[in-house]
């Protein structure tokens, strides 16, 4: 499986010290790769998107396999660390999560609401001009909630599950799914295969991110209430939970009309007796992931850990 305990942590550590690299980021070149095989292969239908998936995803799979198994033959066993770390960190993003969300929330503690929006793009895909400072906290804890699912606990969930080339895998969806799994009138068919299979490997770690969300807030009842409630009326399956979790847990209203793309979307709202996001939620909504991320490391490691251990005794 390509899977090192030991590597993980090391790779959370490295995030959670420096973030994502300045420079040379591996997931910026996928995307750049991406962009390119897309450029040969689009055609306005799902089969042809079917095909960018499975060559853009799947050569990152194999690729990462190939390095595994590598690193397997290696002794006594450091390249197998070196390479978990190394991709965890690659794969990782909750330092640099946090790090665009506070830089938000400072903006707006401070009265500049034009700076918060001037960043806001950094963060998530809101057109930000027509948000005022209670939107854009709205926006900004609504992000954090979901890629603290995307960008922490999935990595470290498919880590356990499919080792380097379980998080490889994932990472390409979960890029593809950004580049062209929204409905724009290029992708609303092209894109479709990565938006579904985006669902699907997603779908174990926002489930776990909104049950460590219940777990690790401050009102443990009434974010299980809530993601209990109000989940299904989201429309992504996966953002559903975690997002609801979040605001039951910081007690908080989401959801509602919101402008993406030029494209303006009535959402369902998340909680609905829940008070107004404010700029102060931003920080609660941060360590309520930092937390969160924490706990999933846990559970990834003792997952990955009970496999490996069932592996020398020959159990599967």
């Amino acid at each position: 499986m390509g899977f090192s305990p030991a590597g993980a942590f090391l790779g959370y550590l490295f995030d959670l010290i420096a973030g994502d690299p300045r420079r040379g980021h591996p997931v910026a070149a996928f995307g750049r790769a991406a962009a390119a095989a897309e450029r040969v292969l689009w055609r306005d239908d799902r089969a042809a998107g079917a095909v960018h998936t499975a060559v853009c995803a799947g050569g990152a799979a194999l690729g990462a396999a190939a390095l595994s198994r590598t690193a397997a033959r290696r002794r006594p066993g450091g390249a197998d660390v070196a390479l978990t770390a190394a991709t965890t960190w690659t794969v990782l993003g909750g330092t640099s999560l946090a790090r665009e969300a506070r830089l938000i929330g400072a903006a707006l503690e401070a009265g500049d609401v034009e700076a918060a929006r001037r960043r806001l793009p950094h963060l998530c895909g809101r057109d930000p001009q027509s948000l005022d400072a209670d939107g854009i906290a709205r926006a900004v804890v609504e992000s954090v909630a979901e890629n603290t699912s995307d960008a922490v606990v999935g990595a470290l969930v498919w880590a356990a599950l499919g080792g380097v080339p379980g998080m490889a895998a994932f990472r390409a969806v979960n890029t593809l799914d950004a580049m062209v799994g929204h409905k724009s009138a290029r992708h609303r068919r092209f894109g479709w295969s990565a938006a579904r299979l985006d669902d699907v490997l997603g779908w174990p770690g926002a489930r776990l991110t909104a049950l460590l969300a219940v777990l690790a807030g401050p009102d443990p009842r009434t974010a299980a209430r809530v993601w209990q409630q109000d989940a299904h009326r989201h429309p992504s399956p996966n953002a559903g939970p975690v997002e609801a979790a979040f605001a039951g847990a910081l007690g908080v209203r989401l959801g509602g009309t919101l402008s993406y793309r030029g494209r303006v979307e009535h959402r369902p709202v998340l909680h609905a007796d829940g008070r107004t996001a404010t700029p102060a939620d931003i920080e609660a909504a941060v360590r309520l992931s930092r937390k969160v991320g924490a706990l999933a490391l846990t559970v990834a490691l003792a997952a990955g850990a009970a496999r490996s251990a069932g592996r020398r005794h020959g159990i599967r």
